[in-house]
């Protein structure tokens, strides 16, 4: 789960539902999860129905009661064996896959009307001749207007089959004109590679948002433009990633690392071994290489920093990992919904299993370990972090490392406090950024990312704007209109620019980044 304060919010098409945070499949399965005909089991269940359908006093969704059954079942087993219902399955399916079908925009409910943010690239909305700050009024026959429209209804209206047309009656605020425009729905991606730039002349930086199926083609395509760049060494940033696919990750890894160095293993019930080596592929073994993870990163994250780490390459900086060493594969139900099972554990290199502690009675405390990790102060020292002695690694260099629950980075970083904002000031500034940019879309068109980022409201107009704004809550603080500023100017720089504009301006003050930075100066 991200932390919502530092990440630009809009919702989009992409409808990423994230489920469970970390979810990674070494594979899946295309059979039927079923019982054996003639066992004891399955006539015991088939009874049970026949018996609630025919004579229970009320009228009962027996479909209903045997998800909420299969869900608590999966329950008792591990945190990370889920029931997808079949209302769930396709929207997570297009998350792990990393595209869906449809016009391709990303939007917000913004008073009660689809307002489009920006239209995504390649998609087949910008091919219309969509644009941001466009409203769409009406889909075919159904109006989309009103008090009525919510977020999760856009997609049905919207999403659909591919090739087939959608009309779509437009008011375009910039000329105060209405029209219709004929899309056709086609494949769009969700990216999984959120911004890569060069920092200065010889460090590039890379966020991965997931492990999705078109991840890897992504981060490949923008490791070699970074290369073309000069990049020497490079930022890796995996901060809130929940994971992914195991084999996606193991190809990210493989960029990185020498010749049939051992990547990870796998262990299932039956003590088989399953273990995944570098190939002669890599194209950035040389490099210098930062991962920066944080304590949302789970999963394909953990494989990726936990076999670096390994294997002695790179350095990993910022705060202990999620702690998520279990694989899952999923099996169809028959009836569109899914199971997502446990089946193996995964292990780094040295032989660690980074799999924190669970219960098998409904896993009441897993995910209230972030609190415990505030509560504990491991946020925001290093020397906070419990490590278990009976758990300790030797890497073939020397380094020290412990299983038991995440990965420890070779160099911490506390959690930024100082960049909190509440909800108020969190709401209030996207809201004014999207109208701020509305209002002003051609007086906008000058700027550039870089011109931006040194010259927008220089003078504070705009945010003394904002502050007027807001002039009924009380004056902020000096450091909380600090941050104010700073973010502001990020939310604007989001909807004119997208992602990377967001980033762009955050990550002049981001820590972990600083660190890096302060690193190469030692060289």
């Amino acid at each position: 789960m991200k932390n919502k304060n530092n990440l630009p919010i809009y919702l989009s098409l992409a409808v990423i539902f994230g489920l469970l945070i970390g979810v990674s499949l070494n594979g899946s399965s295309n059979n039927i999860l079923s019982l054996n005909k003639n066992s004891s089991q399955e006539i015991k269940i088939r009874k049970l129905i026949n018996f609630i359908e025919k004579d229970y006093v009320d009228t009962v969704n027996t479909e209903s009661l045997l998800d909420g059954a299969i869900t608590q079942m999966l329950g008792k087993l591990d945190p990370h064996s889920v029931y997808i219902p079949k209302e769930n399955l396709q929207a997570v399916k297009e998350n792990m896959q990393g595209n869906f079908v449809g016009i391709g925009v990303q939007f917000r409910i913004i008073n009660d009307s689809i307002t489009v943010i920006q239209p995504i690239k390649g998609g087949p909305g910008i091919k219309a001749g969509i644009k941001a700050g466009d409203r769409i009024l009406m889909a075919d026959k159904d109006t989309l207007y009103g008090k009525g429209m919510f977020t999760d209804k856009v997609p049905g209206y919207l999403k659909g089959k591919p090739d087939t047309k959608v009309a779509l009656k437009m008011y375009r605020k910039s000329n105060d004109s209405l029209f219709t425009v004929s899309v056709t729905r086609g494949n769009v991606n969700i990216k999984s590679v959120d911004l890569a730039y060069m920092i200065n002349d010889s460090i590039g930086y890379i966020k991965l948002d997931r492990f999705a199926r078109n991840t890897y083609s992504e981060f490949k395509t923008s490791l070699n433009t970074l290369i073309d760049d000069g990049m020497t060494d490079l930022i890796l940033d995996i901060r809130g990633n929940g994971g992914g696919f195991i084999d996606i990750a193991n190809s990210i890894i493989d960029e990185f690392l020498e010749d049939d160095k051992l990547i990870v293993f796998t262990k299932n019930n039956k003590n088989k071994v399953e273990e995944s080596f570098a190939t002669s592929k890599g194209d950035f073994e040389k490099g210098g290489l930062y991962v920066l993870i944080d304590e949302n990163s789970a999963s394909a994250s953990e494989i990726l920093a936990g076999a670096l780490q390994d294997n002695d390459k790179g350095t990993i900086i910022g705060r202990r990992s999620f702690g998520k060493g279990l694989v899952q594969i999923e099996m169809d139900l028959g009836d569109g919904s899914a199971v997502r099972l446990t089946t193996a554990r995964y292990y780094t290199p040295t032989g660690r299993s980074i799999q924190k502690p669970y219960d098998h009675e409904g896993n009441k405390n897993y995910y209230t370990d972030y609190q415990k990790r505030v509560a504990n102060g491991e946020l925001l020292s290093k020397d906070s972090i419990k490590v278990v002695d009976s758990l300790k690694y030797t890497t073939p260099k020397g380094k020290v490392v412990y299983g038991g629950g995440g990965i420890i980075p070779d160099i911490f970083v506390a959690i930024d406090t100082t960049s909190y904002m509440n909800g108020f000031y969190f709401n209030s500034i996207n809201d004014f950024a999207f109208d701020y940019v509305d209002n002003n879309r051609k007086k906008l068109q000058k700027w550039t990312i870089a011109n931006f980022i040194t010259d927008f409201d220089t003078d504070e107009t705009v945010f003394n704007s904002y502050l007027s704004d807001i002039k009924d809550r009380p004056t902020p603080s000096f450091s909380t209109s600090q941050n104010l500023k700073k973010y502001l100017k990020a939310a604007i720089a989001n909807t004119l620019f997208g992602d990377v504009g967001f980033y762009r301006i955050m990550h002049q003050d981001d820590k972990m980044i600083q660190k890096v930075l302060e690193l190469e100066s030692e060289k």
